[in-house]
């Protein structure tokens, strides 16, 4: 199995790392079938464990390795890692003013985006389809990171950030399913919901590790370009969702645990 993967392209290895993140994706959402809720402080803690894994992952699997790779071309260390890490931000910042969507459990008044009349399901699909974007960019990034031969990117960190992206997508695709469901959909129409929302990390990484291998001096900025996308995700959406009802501890913990086992998988197999 390992030698098979090995011989890959690296935009197929992008591929089958980001259709694992999908498959996590799903796996969330077929809670549906077993659950019509999930306890309001089991999920503050999931989406706590999301932010500390994304938080993890954009140092050590992301701005980390960009740093680095400036250093041993002899440019400024800062720069490219500082412009790539704004712009992703700004990227997703210009994304979530336009796109329509909404996060769970909010009342449909607060959609944020452009106005429209879109249904509730729709919404709520397109909010954690925004988090999946730079979540698929980073893993396919990383994977042409490693294929570019640079001594700061490996296989086996590329890996670690699709295991660690993988493990974070189980709680946002129950995060989709389980409301609708709740909302009175029917159980299999609430997973087919939440499953779509994680189809675009395959599409997103497939670009990522394209757009590095064809222009490889732009690696670091993509890198920190990712990186930046994720922190915004945190810091907009994850982290006031998770403490929306006070649940102060639980979240905080998440976060840790996310934290520590992202570091872990980075540095056990980078």
């Amino acid at each position: 199995m390992e030698q098979w993967f090995l011989a890959l392209s690296p935009i197929k290895q992008a591929l089958c790392g980001t259709v694992f993140t999908w498959l996590m994706t799903a796996l969330g959402a077929s809670l549906v079938f077993f659950f019509i809720r999930i306890e309001r402080k089991a999920m503050d803690g999931m989406l706590g464990f999301a932010a500390g894994v994304m938080i993890a992952a954009s140092f050590w699997s992301l701005l980390a390795p960009a740093i680095a790779m400036v250093e041993l071309n002899g440019g400024v260390p800062w720069l490219p890692p500082l412009i790539g890490f704004l712009s992703g931000g700004a990227f997703l910042w210009s994304v979530d003013k336009i796109l329509p969507h909404l996060h769970p459990g909010f009342p449909e008044k607060e959609a944020e985006g452009i106005k429209t009349s879109w249904q509730r399901s729709v919404l709520l699909v397109l909010a954690i389809t925004l988090h999946n974007i730079p979540e698929g960019l980073a893993v396919g990034v990383a994977f042409g990171a490693a294929a570019a031969g640079h001594p700061a990117a490996s296989l086996g960190a590329a890996i670690a950030l699709a295991i660690g992206i993988g493990i974070q997508n189980f709680p946002e695709g129950a995060a989709v399913s389980v409301p609708l469901r709740r909302e009175g959909m029917s159980r299999r129409k609430s997973f087919m919901y939440g499953q779509f929302s994680g189809m675009v990390e395959p599409v997103a990484g497939v670009i990522g590790a394209a757009a590095v291998l064809m222009m490889e001096p732009i690696l670091p900025y993509a890198l920190s370009f990712a990186a930046g996308a994720m922190i915004y995700v945190v810091a907009e959406e994850l982290i006031p969702e998770s403490r929306a009802e006070k649940h102060s501890d639980i979240p905080t913990v998440g976060v840790m645990a996310g934290f520590a086992i992202m570091m872990t998988l980075d540095v056990a197999l980078g």
